[in-house]
């Protein structure tokens, strides 16, 4: 398993399984429509690529896993990797939650076209609210939850009841009420998964404007 994951990596890697190296291999067998291996393999060898280019293209995966490869793991430390470890699981986990904390955020404001600003630390200690929006004197507290759908909501339901209270005493506060923003992957995209609420905020919004 270890060797065939090192050979897969290494030919993605230089690209030697490209159309380029070894031909349209999909559209040729469809054209070959073979009943057995060794029908597929002749056709291959006679229309596609020869046996020779093939072999040869082994060669290179040998040379770049044993030369490549090996010179650039050698020049790895148990330092780099201990780094790696913190960057991934730290560094790239935060930067990853924050670009769709943003990407939220953005699309809100756009929607909204209101001023849209983080939260101080002390509210979302106290509050539990990530942004705000102020209409004259008074505060709306937004709550952006990233979710994974049926995996994540039964414990965000059960942390908003748990919020409830502090959401109650932000209103008491400011003013304004508190709403939950679910950000959901959607495609290649993240969108906001409850669009549903931003009806809601902008009928807050009126209301404070009142």
């Amino acid at each position: 398993m270890a060797k065939e994951w090192i050979l897969n990596s290494a030919m993605n890697r230089f690209q030697l399984n490209f159309k380029r190296n070894v031909g349209a291999t999909s559209e040729s067998i469809r054209n070959c429509s073979p009943k057995t291996i060794e029908e597929w393999r002749e056709y291959y060898f006679k229309n596609v690529r020869s046996k020779e280019h093939i072999e040869e293209l082994g060669r290179k995966l040998y040379t770049k896993i044993t030369e490549v490869i090996q010179a650039e793991v050698d020049e790895i430390t148990e330092e780099d990797c201990i780094n790696y470890m913190f960057q991934l699981v730290i560094d790239r986990t935060f930067d990853g939650y924050m670009t769709e904390i943003n990407t939220i955020y953005g699309q809100l404001k756009k929607i909204l076209d209101v001023k849209i600003e983080p939260a101080p630390d002390e509210w979302d200690r106290l509050f539990n609210v990530d942004f705000y929006i102020q209409i004259k004197d008074k505060y709306i507290g937004l709550q952006i939850k990233l979710i994974n759908t049926g995996i994540q909501l039964p414990e965000i339901f059960k942390e908003y009841s748990l919020q409830a209270e502090t959401h109650q005493k932000f209103t008491e506060v400011f003013g304004g009420k508190v709403f939950y923003l679910f950000s959901k992957k959607i495609g290649d995209k993240k969108e906001i998964a409850n669009k549903e609420i931003i009806e809601e905020i902008q009928k807050e919004i009126e209301r404070l404007l009142k």
